[in-house]
């Protein structure tokens, strides 16, 4: 387990977020506060990947995630925006509005991985906690 996981509370019951959630939604927050709305998904990712990098968390981009058909591993070009800490799934966006085939991208992506947890994230937002959803399988 990485150290800055070692001394965070993991709260993970239903009403409450676990603290790596927490950290990316305020690594989101501070990247929104200093970019606001109307760039592309790809600029939100940089940043926030760097902000998640000054924290000490880790973070994946662009991992990515096979689909087991039959047994098989098969590379069929699906690609988590931000894999963090190896098990919160982190799927960014840059629209005007969430659509439900938003969040049957980030369920899929759950289950392919093996995931419980995600955050769906949209950046074109004028305020962003109304842009974040959360996941949990």
């Amino acid at each position: 387990m990485p150290d800055f996981l070692k001394s965070m509370n993991h709260r993970d019951t239903e009403g409450h977020r676990d603290s790596l959630s927490e950290i990316v939604i305020g690594s989101a927050i501070e990247v929104h506060r200093h970019l606001g709305a109307g760039l592309l998904e790809s600029a939100y990712e940089e940043c926030l990947c760097w902000e998640l990098q000054q924290r000490g968390v880790p973070v994946q981009r662009q991992h990515p995630l096979p689909v087991n058909y039959k047994g098989q591993q098969l590379d069929c070009g699906y690609r988590i925006d931000l894999l963090v800490a190896n098990r919160l799934v982190v799927e960014l966006k840059a629209v005007e509005q969430l659509l439900p085939i938003h969040e049957a991208q980030i369920l899929s992506y759950l289950r392919l991985g093996g995931f419980d947890t995600g955050l769906l994230v949209n950046f074109h937002t004028t305020l962003l906690k109304n842009g974040i959803r959360r996941f949990k399988l």
